[in-house]
């Protein structure tokens, strides 16, 4: 485990980021290489923080064994039209963006903090891992975070820290 703090002016409080890995979560290129991966992942979860960065590393999305077989069907999505919707009829939120890229701009738009969202999301959905979620749950979770931080965005903060604070503990 890795802590990594980035100041963004001297009178700065600091962002502090944390980073693990272990061979389950790391690709089969760095295998014994973990403390690296956890070191940069730490910076990069850090520098995020500090600079409201929404988006995850490749170090954060770890590895992806082709040669197993997943453990439940992939469910593939419609291709996108060529009308430049990109919707092909569906519209899970009226704009055909996928639920990922809202995600995303939600964590931008508010700044939000994506590793806290996660555990927030994970325990909304009920879910061990967010990959186990299905995609209604996680549609569900995204709808209602926005609904969150438009109404109130300050307390939408406290239920995210609440996140922070059980790592820590467990940490």
């Amino acid at each position: 485990m890795f802590r990594a703090t980035v100041f963004k002016s001297p009178g700065c409080k600091g962002f502090t980021g944390y980073g693990d890995a272990d061979p389950s979560n790391v690709s089969q290129l760095v295998r014994g290489a973990e403390m690296r991966v956890a070191e940069t992942r730490a910076v990069s979860r850090a520098l995020r923080k500090a600079y409201g960065i929404g988006i995850c590393s490749v170090e954060e999305i770890g590895s992806f064994d082709r040669s197993i077989a997943p453990e439940r069907p992939v469910r593939k999505l419609p291709p996108e039209s060529s009308n430049g919707n990109g919707n092909n009829g569906h519209s899970g939120n009226g704009n055909g963006t996928r639920v990922r890229d809202r995600l995303c701009e939600l964590i931008r738009r508010h700044k939000l903090d994506a590793e806290l969202v996660k555990s927030y999301a994970i325990d909304f959905c009920g879910t061990k891992t967010l990959r186990e979620a299905s995609r209604e749950q996680v549609e569900k979770f995204v709808a209602h975070l926005a609904g969150q931080a438009a109404k109130d965005r300050n307390s939408l903060l406290c239920q995210l820290n609440s996140y922070a604070r059980q790592k820590e503990g467990a940490a």
